[in-house]
């Protein structure tokens, strides 16, 4: 069997396993757990690196993001839809952290980022932002251009590729390129 061929298989079992747990079957959440945990840690390792100074672990934020997954009712329609939402919890865990370490140090040391992420870049002059900051202009971005919003937050704290994004949002891979570009240059004058 070929690697895509395999791919594929392994895809479509996750689909049927989040149907099944839709459907109430318990077991079969477990066994989406374990099948999606290591691709769920992989995104952790890499939203964490460098930027919460070692105080969150990547898998407390796997299994915290995982428990507000559970609570959360939401109608996953495939793997990658599940991943998208996974991310997104992982970003409100990431954040929620990071306010109460503001809060404890009276504001001091706010961590740092760069959205050299989101272009696909290693980009070591990248302008680093406040994650609370980002986290805030990202919101208002939300308000005014969603869509736009979701490929940042998808392609930087999912660790989606740009025809995941186009699957999960609908839209054409180029329509991705072209939000990533727009909430970029947005966000970068918003956070000078």
């Amino acid at each position: 069997m070929t690697t895509g061929a395999m791919g594929a298989r392994l895809s479509q079992q996750i689909t049927q396993l989040l149907h099944r747990w839709q459907q109430g079957d318990l077991d079969a959440r477990e066994h989406l757990f374990e099948a999606l945990y290591s691709d769920l840690m992989q995104i952790a390792r890499h939203r964490l690196s460098n930027h919460t100074n070692g105080t969150l672990q990547p898998a407390a934020l796997v299994n915290e993001s995982l428990m507000r997954l559970l609570g959360a009712g939401a109608d996953y329609n495939d793997r990658t839809h599940f991943i998208a939402i996974a991310a997104l919890k992982m970003r409100s865990v990431l954040v929620d952290h990071l306010r109460a370490r503001a809060a404890d140090k009276r504001g001091g040391n706010a961590e740092q980022l760069t959205l050299s992420h989101a272009a696909g870049m290693q980009d070591d002059s990248a302008i680093g932002y406040d994650v609370l900051a980002l986290h805030q202009a990202l919101n208002q971005l939300g308000e005014m251009e969603p869509r736009a919003a979701s490929t940042i937050e998808l392609t930087y704290f999912g660790g989606m590729s740009r025809d995941e994004i186009a699957l999960v949002l609908g839209v054409s891979a180029p329509t991705v390129d072209r939000d990533l570009r727009f909430a970029r240059a947005w966000l970068n004058r918003q956070l000078r």
